[in-house]
Parts: C-alpha cells; sequence; structure tokens
C-alpha cells in the first residue's frame, strides 16, 4: 500500500534526480503523478512463472490444513529439535526463555564444557567446523549462526520441512560435534 501526503505528492512532482530511476520505481511521467499506479495498473509484468509458483505454494499450504496446518509442522520440528537438545548436555538452545524461542529459525549453541572453555575465535571455529562436516556430508547447508550471534548453529524448521528430514538431521548433528570434539582431542595431545 503507498500513502502519499500533498507534500510528499508535491516533492515528487519538482524533484529530479540526478540519475535514472528504474521503472518500477517511478511515480511520475512528464511532470505528473502516474495516477494509474493508484488504481492498481502493473508497473512491470510479473513473470507467470513466479505467479505460477506462488499459486502452487498456496494450494499446497491449503493441503496442509492451511495457516494452522502450517503452524503444527513448524511446531512438530522445532519439538524435534528442543526434545535432541534436552537429551544432549553438549548443545543448548541460544534463548534460553522457552518463550523467546522461535520454531522456525532455531538457534543452538555449543554447551560443552571443553568447547565453552575456549576462546571466541575457537569457540566459533568448532561451531563451523560442525557446519562444514554436514555440508561436506551433503546433509544440511547454511546452518551456521548469524553473522553477528553467538558462534553456533541455526536450523530451518519452518513448514517446509518434513518432520521426518529434520529427525534424521539429529544423529548428524552428534556425528558432526563428535568430529570437531576428536579434532580438539589431536590438537590437545
Amino acid at each position: 500500500m503507498l500513502i502519499l501526503s500533498p507534500r510528499a505528492v508535491e516533492r515528487l512532482l519538482s524533484y529530479q534526480p540526478a540519475w535514472p530511476l528504474p521503472k518500477i520505481f517511478r511515480l511520475t511521467s512528464g511532470g505528473k503523478l502516474i495516477e494509474g499506479i493508484f488504481t492498481g495498473e502493473t508497473i512491470n509484468t510479473p513473470s507467470m512463472l513466479c505467479v505460477e509458483d506462488y499459486i502452487d505454494a498456496l494450494l499446497w499450504a491449503k493441503q496442509l490444513g492451511g495457516l494452522k496446518g502450517l503452524m503444527a509442522r513448524a511446531d512438530a520440528n522445532a519439538k524435534v529439535i528442543f526434545d535432541f537438545v534436552e537429551a544432549n548436555d553438549w548443545i543448548a538452545n541460544l534463548a534460553v526463555e522457552p518463550a523467546t524461542r522461535s520454531n522456525t529459525s532455531v538457534c543452538l549453541k555449543i554447551a560443552d564444557a571443553d568447547v565453552a572453555a575456549l576462546d571466541a575465535d575457537a569457540q566459533e571455529a568448532f561451531a563451523k567446523g560442525m557446519v562444514a562436516t554436514l555440508e561436506k556430508e551433503g546433509v544440511a547447508f547454511d546452518i551456521g549462526a548469524y553473522r553477528d550471534a553467538p558462534s553456533g548453529l541455526r536450523i530451518w524448521a519452518g513448514a517446509t520441512i518434513d518432520e521426518a528430514d529434520m529427525k534424521a538431521l539429529m544423529p548428524w548433528l552428534t556425528y558432526a560435534f563428535n568430529a570437531q570434539k576428536a579434532g580438539l582431542a589431536k590438537a590437545a595431545a
């Protein structure tokens, strides 16, 4: 939705940028406001493949039970991770309070005492090593922590993931952790 005050319209009509604007950002033409933008005219022809893909996504969501079904899938996926965390003392939720945990982008930290004793750079290297191991095995991609977050893992648990796939990932987390931990032991020896 676009709402323009009279002053904003006046500024649009009087301002001439020193560089060309892409068509999608142009609100004026020939010194006049393009009224069609406000009546639903298409600025750029949308890709029909994109539209068809969106229709397929909506039909898929409807088939799963709509919003409630999608939310239930995300909850089930997050539960798999949360149950795994509860059963393994080497990993923990980054969000300490359950009420603040996401059920879609689940952020985890390595809670192992040996890893926690490392400096921040070594902890980050440990987590990145786990991520690299999972990528090398073709198990998981792009599950490293956000750049500005503490080192750890970030796992997408949204409705687009099947619960069975989430369950299959959990032993691989242990595998990647154990592989990194073995590297620590070798380095210490």
